[in-house]
């Protein structure tokens, strides 16, 4: 049964915010972000699920057309495409401030977890108990998301052909190993083509409430209040080029141009900008510079960091706090190697996230103005399908790395498969996901409370010395 949670009421009928930029109470917005933040494992897909579950169905915060444009706006981004959407939601809920409040509590739990667990390794080498927690929850997100694509491709593939453009996209990702740019401007020209020759294909279902709920409190039709203005967008754009920079400047300044804080400053500042297609696309790239070009880890090191990342909240683009910890550790310069630690960790992050806040505050008013321009919604509706199909090829790659030891790429010409090694399976991953798949489907639980209980049986596993975790 859904529940709903609903604010009294600042809000208009018609879901526009108040001159304030606020469609709910900024306090109770940033306790339902809060307790969002601590449910986004599993990657981009089970991040996505988690929100769409809590703000789409359970509280009515927001259209499911309204999301699936803000979400199809960000997969044209670089950087982490649910923190993106998440600040994208703060901002349509309650202005920049809201933006800001759902954008830094998204990676807060992330941050300060594998903070905890770079320090762990460093000083022990061995973080198994904490890891095993982290384990029990990964196989756990295979069943959260499974459900996730499920619930997107019934709300957002509602006519054959969007299901069509959906599997295609899957297919190019998974087989043919098609670059994730390539598919999404695919998908966009496809929703235009669809626009133009079928149009009817593209209208949404009539009402708001179709599986039985309350209306939203953003309306798929509604506007948000902030036009854009070259004045906005100048001031933007030099505070957020400010606040992006000026950190590396300041370390430059203090410690050198060639000490390991400017240069993973500067190196992580530089990937925040190619990271199109979500972590997966640039973490060859950044294995390569990282553990070859600059030694700031081995490769061991690089594996251990992965799924550090993969098992704790946040986008899976926090690995690179991991390495800048390590690197800065071994070469502190003057400081304490500690404190170098956290100073690079710290440092990298924030040159990692902040350009998201500036893509989407710039972004963002003009988007929202171009959902009444049919061509451009269209093709946004297009690259929707194609997101059910990148989700579900993410899903995929999850599911096959958390519950299997060794995945082999085979080539069959054209296509490429990732294929597991049978013989690798994780018992214990398995039975933790299938336990979760009951939870989740069979006994309708929570999220937070399955994600809880498979935590404890990873932790179990790992401490009886369980093979699989």
């Amino acid at each position: 049964m859904t529940t709903t949670d609903q604010p009294s009421p600042r809000a208009h009928a018609d879901g526009v915010a108040q001159a304030g930029g606020d469609v709910i109470p900024l306090r109770q917005a940033t306790r339902a972000w809060f307790a969002i933040s601590w449910q986004t494992f599993g990657g981009p897909a089970g991040q996505i699920a988690v929100m769409q579950r809590a703000l789409v169905e359970d509280k009515r915060w927001i259209g499911q057309q309204r999301f699936n444009h803000a979400l199809s706006y960000c997969m044209l981004l670089p950087g982490p495409e649910a923190q993106q959407l998440a600040i994208y939601t703060g901002w349509l809920l309650n202005g920049t401030r809201g933006g800001l409040v759902a954008g830094t509590l998204f990676v807060l739990p992330g941050v300060l977890a594998l903070l905890a667990l770079s320090a762990l390794y460093v000083a022990f080498g061995s973080t198994a108990a904490v890891t095993g927690v982290f384990a029990g929850l990964a196989p756990a997100v295979v069943a959260i998301v499974a459900q996730a694509v499920t619930r997107v491709a019934r709300r957002s593939l509602t006519h054959p052909l969007l299901v069509a453009l959906a599997a295609a996209s899957f297919a190019a990702l998974a087989l043919f190993s098609v670059p994730f740019p390539v598919v999404i401007a695919a998908a966009a020209v496809a929703g235009w083509l669809i626009g133009r020759y079928k149009p009817e294909a593209l209208k949404p279902p009539n009402g708001h409430g179709e599986d039985g709920g309350a209306p939203p409190l953003i309306p798929d039709d509604a506007l948000h209040h902030e036009r854009p203005s070259r004045r906005r967008t100048l001031r933007i754009l030099v505070i957020g080029l400010l606040l992006w920079a000026v950190p590396v400047v300041a370390v430059a300044l203090l410690t050198g141009t060639g000490s390991v804080f400017t240069t993973q400053g500067a190196f992580f500042s530089g990937t925040a900008l190619v990271t199109f297609g979500g972590a997966y696309a640039v973490l060859a790239y950044v294995a390569q510079q990282a553990v070859q070009t600059y030694g700031w880890l081995t490769p061991k090191e690089m594996v251990s960091g992965l799924a550090l990342a993969e098992t704790t909240p946040g986008p899976l683009i926090m690995v690179v706090q991991f390495v800048a910890f390590l690197g800065a550790y071994r070469d502190p310069g003057t400081l304490d190697p500690w404190a170098a630690a956290l100073l690079g960790a710290l440092l990298t992050t924030w040159v990692t996230f902040v350009p998201c806040f500036l893509f989407i505050f710039l972004g963002a008013p003009h988007i929202e103005r171009l959902r009444g321009n049919r061509r451009i919604s269209a093709a946004l509706t297009g690259i929707t399908a194609a997101v059910v199909g990148v989700i579900a090829n993410l899903a995929l790659y999850f599911a096959e790395h958390a519950l299997f030891a060794d995945v082999d790429e085979k080539a069959f010409g054209p296509v490429a498969l990732a294929l597991p090694d049978l013989g690798t399976v994780r018992p214990a991953a398995l039975a933790i996901t299938v336990i979760a798949a009951l939870l989740i489907f069979r006994f309708r639980w929570s999220v937070l409370r399955a994600l809880g209980v498979c935590a404890v049986l990873g932790l179990g596993a790992a401490l009886a010395g369980l093979p699989g975790i």
